[in-house]
């Protein structure tokens, strides 16, 4: 009997609207890099928020994985090799203006945080009357 399949799958490529892609502004900031925010497709739950530039995005596009570069350390990663906490993506959208994104996946593992949290954003600093408090 062979071993189970340890690997997640591959992504699997999106289907893109080239003009679309033309259309995102990497040029808008000096570094070439747009804010991309990550979000669960399922509940809507933002996860996390990293950037892309050029490059990011087409890895993101054909590979159906999410990649981001990193400013802090001027590389590419893809969202789970090292924890093995994954991201397929179902859809990129654009804002209006071209400068941002917005990512829906399907976040597997413990959760898209470094620190072991579903989101990077589970602290709350300020909320309102009758908002419980989260975090």
């Amino acid at each position: 009997m062979s071993a189970p399949e340890t690997s997640a799958p591959a992504g699997v490529p999106l289907t893109v609207d080239d003009e679309l892609v033309k259309a995102v502004d990497f040029h808008k900031s000096a570094d070439g890099l747009v804010p991309a925010i990550v979000q669960d497709a399922t509940d809507g739950t933002v996860l996390t928020m990293a950037y892309m530039d050029a490059e990011a995005l087409r890895r993101t596009l054909e590979s159906g994985r999410s990649w981001f570069y990193s400013r802090s350390r001027q590389e590419y990663w893809q969202k789970g090799e090292t924890s093995g906490d994954r991201q397929y993506v179902r859809e990129v959208r654009m804002d209006c203006d071209g400068d941002a994104l917005v990512v829906l996946v399907d976040q597997h593992g413990r959760g898209a945080c470094h620190t072991g949290e579903r989101s990077c954003f589970y602290r709350t600093i300020g909320h309102g009357p009758g908002v419980p408090r989260s975090g």
